[in-house]
């Protein structure tokens, strides 16, 4: 039978079996069920550590038969088959009700899949689905390494080797798969061909073989990403925009008059690249990272000003109506009567800054798009009201998006098709990102990076207040709060929810980790509710807190109530704010000193970062207190230790990949299909990654591109009209 990559499993396999990998694990073609390669593998005498199996994990385990006991059950009628299995690393309990399986004999070596439980402290599997090893399996199974692949209930690991052997054997080998990279860079890179690779990572005969293949494979994964993005970067080069040259006597020279400070050396360098790319008629698309208060919106804003000067407009998305509203305050005071060109007391040489968000009422919201559609706005700060029918844009010159992360690909791309030419575009997070995720999952942005914090700040010392272990600690975090209040200064407490039953809010779900993953505590699966905002602040107003000046701020809140609370903390009339993570991005009052964070364990490790970048924004140092019931030895405890024990935001960005799932980096989750990558790591690759890079880029600048390579023209396509595709080119 004739095979090919794109020809249907059920051609090869029979409909039942191929229905089956198609509804369970995505595979649908001869190209997905060798691209699903085996998660590790299996050796007689090594069986999958009985200490490393978490209750609830789907596992598979290749063991041998050591007892088989069979009793009537006391409490109900039937037969309990026991059934203890093990491989030299430890044993485990099979678990059978009314079941003889009379193969189960002393002895008999097999596979045995199913769900870990736990019954008296002891792990076990309830009806496990097994395969015995026999004289009819000697080909597959007497191997040295025997493959364990990603399975599910309904489709097991040796369903799918079977499934390899019976495609291998009607192909006469993988011969029929074309290499799609070029032979020249095989040879540099010394990789084996695919058909190799492939037949080395389903059957090898050695560890050597599986490391060699794993290379070649993840080869194919990062050049077919990497090519996607340069042929991206290639094509943002070549669209028609319009250059916003840097002038003088404007609002660009008003702001760097008005700064109350010095910029520092990344800013300036930072700035300077950005005053560059604006100069050019292509589109800048740029990433600005940087540590929390390093002085990203002050970079922004210069920009925003010298595009005004060339004559055109920018518009900064903020996720939130308190940071939208913050930042329309913070531009306009800085421009003073330059932002308000047209009013009495404003420079007609200035221009006007516009807050556009959804709760404005309809004679301010009509005024607002007037200004934004005559050009008079040159500067527009808003939320998702931006991007709603009716807005429009004289000459939409750069868009700002602030914190990318809240924002989704049709958010972005609806901001930009406002302009009649494709604007320029500055993404900033406060987020660091390790340079191997930059390189893939905003591998269509220039990046540029902010480290160095503006001179002046007190910087923040952080401590994990570990109430399981050290209970007078909490008092003591409480006392310390008192103490800054009582010198003048001023607090937050943070919590994950709002509470008076607020079940299903978005704000009140247990918190996710960047891939939406809910954090895990000290490992229990029945911990009491996330404490809230609402219980806390009134526990504090009459415990430990009493007569002090208290108030909430959280999401469900009206957009007016929220703004008046919190220029009610910036003023210095509450002294406590108690808030759920509406605080988290933006939020700027320099007497604020110390943050308590409540059920710490439950925030993601970037989400902790940017929570503590709230205090010490001025000159007095910063407190941070990590609360939570985890205790110190888990790995939830030594996560948050870690937290606390650098302010290193990179190093932070590397901790919180290692603690959660690297595909979902690549938006996974966000396209509910499966992830792009299966074998390279973002952690361990990164070498690998920028090689990768680098080839792309030269293969497109070289020759006729990948018009000279079909076969990887055909992969990057595969790629390119994947719904994933639209995360990768905006996330």
């Amino acid at each position: 039978m004739a095979v090919t990559l794109d020809t249907d499993l059920a051609r090869v396999l029979g409909a039942k079996t191929a229905k089956a990998m198609a509804e369970s694990l995505e595979l649908h073609t001869v190209r997905d069920l060798l691209r699903h390669y085996p998660r590790r593998y299996a050796t007689r005498g090594e069986m999958t550590r009985l200490d490393d199996l978490q209750v609830g994990d789907r596992v598979t385990v290749l063991a041998q038969v050591r007892r088989v006991v069979s009793r009537k059950m006391r409490s109900r009628p039937g037969t309990l088959t026991e059934v203890t299995v093990g491989d030299g690393a430890g044993e485990m309990q099979l678990v059978f009700f009314n079941r003889r399986h009379g193969q189960l004999q002393q002895g008999a070596w097999g596979l045995f899949a199913g769900t870990v439980g736990q019954y008296r402290n002891s792990k076990q599997f309830a009806h496990p689905d097994f395969h015995l090893i026999t004289g009819d399996d000697d080909e597959d199974w007497a191997r040295a390494l025997i493959p364990i692949y990603p399975a599910s209930k309904d489709v097991s690991s040796w369903v799918i080797q079977k499934s390899v052997r019976l495609l291998l054997d009607a192909s006469g080998g993988f011969g029929f798969v074309t290499d799609p990279l070029p032979a020249d860079l095989r040879t540099r890179h010394g990789l084996l061909s695919l058909p190799a690779a492939l037949l080395d990572i389903h059957r090898p005969t050695t560890a050597d073989d599986v490391e060699r293949a794993g290379e070649r494979l993840k080869w194919d994964e990062a050049l077919t990403l990497q090519l996607v993005l340069a042929a991206r970067r290639r094509a943002a080069a070549l669209e028609p925009g319009t250059a916003r040259p840097r002038g003088s006597g404007g609002l660009l020279d008003a702001v760097d008059a008005a700064l109350p400070f010095a910029l520092t050396e990344g800013q300036r360098a930072v700035g300077e690249e950005l005053a560059a790319e604006l100069a050019r008629d292509s589109p800048m698309h740029r990433l600005l990272q940087g540590e929390v208060g390093s002085g990203k919106t002050v970079v922004a804003l210069r920009a925003m000003a010298q595009v005004v000067d060339a004559g055109g407009q920018a518009a900064l998305l903020a996720p939130t109506e308190v940071l939208a509203a913050q930042h329309a305050r913070s531009i306009s005071a800085m421009l003073g009567p330059l932002a308000r060109a047209g009013e009495l007391d404003g420079d007609p040489a200035g221009t006007k800054v516009v807050l556009l968000t959804g709760s404005l009422k309809a004679a301010a919201r009509r005024a607002a798009r007037a200004a934004v559609a005559d050009g008079s706005a040159g500067i527009v700060v808003g939320t998702h009201a931006l991007l709603q029918e009716g807005v429009d844009f004289a000459d939409l010159g750069l868009v700002v998006v602030d914190e990318q992360h809240r924002f989704g690909v049709e958010q972005r791309d609806a901001l930009r098709a406002k302009g009649t030419r494709p604007p320029h575009v500055l993404v900033m997070t406060a987020t660091p990102i390790p340079r191997t995720v930059a390189m893939t999952v905003y591998g269509d942005l220039e990046t540029s990076v902010l480290r160095q914090l503006p001179s002046g700040r007190g910087g923040v010392a952080s401590s994990v207040v570990p109430v399981s272990d050290k209970p007078a600690w909490l008092d003591r975090a409480w006392e310390r709060l008192r103490e800054e209040v009582g010198a003048g200064r001023q607090a937050y407490v943070v919590c994950p929810r709002i509470g008076d039953d607020d079940t299903g809010s978005a704000e009140t779900d247990a918190p996710e980790d960047a891939d939406g993953a809910p954090q895990k505590g000290g490992g229990e699966d029945d911990r009491r509710p996330p404490l809230a905002v609402l219980d806390v602040a009134e526990a504090l107003r009459e415990g430990p807190l009493a007569g002090l000046r208290i108030d909430v701020l959280h999401g469900r809140l009206t957009p007016e109530d929220k703004e008046a609370r919190m220029r009610a903390f910036a003023s210095g009339e509450t002294q406590v704010l108690v808030a759920t993570t509406v605080v988290e991005v933006g939020v700027d009052v320099p007497n604020a000193t110390v943050m308590v964070v409540m059920d710490a364990d439950r925030f993601g490790v970037s989400q902790l970062h940017q929570l503590r970048g709230r205090v010490a924004r001025g000159a007095h140092r910063g407190l941070c207190l990590l609360v939570t019931e985890a205790r110190e030895t888990t790995a939830t405890g030594q996560r948050l230790a870690a937290v606390a024990g650098t302010s290193d935001g990179f190093e932070l960005a590397r901790l919180d990949l290692e603690t959660r799932r690297e595909g979902d980096v690549l938006g996974a989750a966000q396209s509910g299909r499966r992830s792009t990558l299966r074998l390279l790591s973002l952690l361990e690759d990164e070498e690998l990654i920028a090689a990768a890079r680098a080839e792309a880029t030269e293969l497109l600048a070289t020759g006729g591109g990948l018009a000279d390579h079909p076969g990887l023209a055909a992969e990057v396509a595969a790629l390119a009209t994947d719904e994933r595709a639209d995360y990768l080119e905006k996330a």
